[in-house]
């Protein structure tokens, strides 16, 4: 797999292989896009018993949708994590793939965009969640609009179309 810099992003863009609503070009960095916080959040519940994770484990189970307006800010504190998404909907040819990654200006307040779950699927077509961690030592605020992560997208040999469980996502 080969990653698209700069002038092939905005290529792919053009010729419809990459689509970003809504999208400007100012979102186009050297080698990805930048990507902004939406204004849905999942809290985690506090104090609940043990969860049992299994295949069918839904973390709607353990959390609460929060919606944050424009101009306002919500908390994260040293050591928790809340889910975000992205303003922007992602939606990729069957051959090309993306990572999502943090970007290092937040990286340095340790501001984690993701988890473990950062690869995205060929052929997808949804607005992307966030699993925010603080892993710093001091409490964090987050505003919707912030370029907080960034896409790579790479090329893929053959094709696919990913049709998992969280097809068309539009909420955390």
């Amino acid at each position: 797999m080969a990653v698209l810099i700069g002038d092939e992003i905005k290529k792919a863009i053009r010729d419809g292989i990459i689509k970003i609503e809504p999208f400007d070009d100012s979102q186009i960095g050297p080698g990805s896009v930048d990507l902004t916080l939406g204004n849905d959040f999942r809290i985690f519940r506090t104090n609940l018993k043990t969860y049992r994770i299994e295949n069918d484990s839904n973390f709607e189970d353990v959390s609460k949708l929060v919606g944050v307006a424009d101009g306002e800010t919500i908390a994260i504190n040293p050591g928790e994590m809340i889910l975000g998404i992205t303003r922007e909907k992602i939606t990729l040819a069957n051959n090309i793939a993306a990572r999502l990654e943090g970007r290092s200006r937040f990286a340095r307040f340790g501001l984690a965009v993701h988890v473990t779950a950062g690869f995205m699927q060929p052929g997808i077509s949804n607005k992307e969640v966030l699993e925010i961690v603080n892993l710093g030592h001091t409490p964090l605020s987050l505003s919707p609009g912030t370029k907080i992560c960034q896409l790579v997208f790479e090329e893929c040999k053959g094709e696919a179309q990913y049709s998992g469980r969280f097809v068309g996502q539009e909420r955390p």
